[in-house]
């Protein structure tokens, strides 16, 4: 039986990802290089497809590409106890967190411009008032 070649316009289709940004992954070393074909073609297999979608999975996460590579390496070793993963992932929760927190402080800001406004003219507009510099 032979394995499905896939190429990297299939590639990108199965995986919502663009085909720059495949050969991005590829460069950065987070996607294995493909075998060639005798045209020099991009030659792709189930195993590409797979961690492609692993990264992409993790990026639409919100996994930075250093944490991603972090995490390839650590799914590439099965063996290995898993506490490594588990502490990229609480290092991840926290930064999400932090912008949880950062976008609440943000929603309050904006409902407070938003409460003080008299839906007047713009010339009034506390909205604007806020925005603008300070002179």
């Amino acid at each position: 039986m032979s394995a499905k070649i896939l190429t990297i316009g299939h590639l990108a289709r199965e995986t919502g990802t663009k085909v720059e940004t495949v050969r991005f992954y590829e460069k950065s070393g987070l996607l294995p290089a493909p075998s060639r074909t005798e045209g020099n073609y991009r030659s792709y297999d189930q195993a590409h497809l797979n961690r492609l979608s692993f990264i992409r999975r993790a990026r639409d996460l919100g996994f930075s590409l250093d944490q991603v590579r972090a995490l390839l390496a650590l799914s590439d070793d099965r063996d290995r106890s898993c506490a490594a993963v588990d502490e990229i992932a609480k290092e991840h929760r926290a930064e999400v967190e932090r912008k949880i927190a950062d976008l609440q402080s943000l929603k309050r800001e904006l409902d407070r411009m938003i409460d003080q406004c008299g839906c007047g003219v713009v010339a009034d507009c506390r909205i604007i008032e806020s925005l603008s510099p300070r002179t």
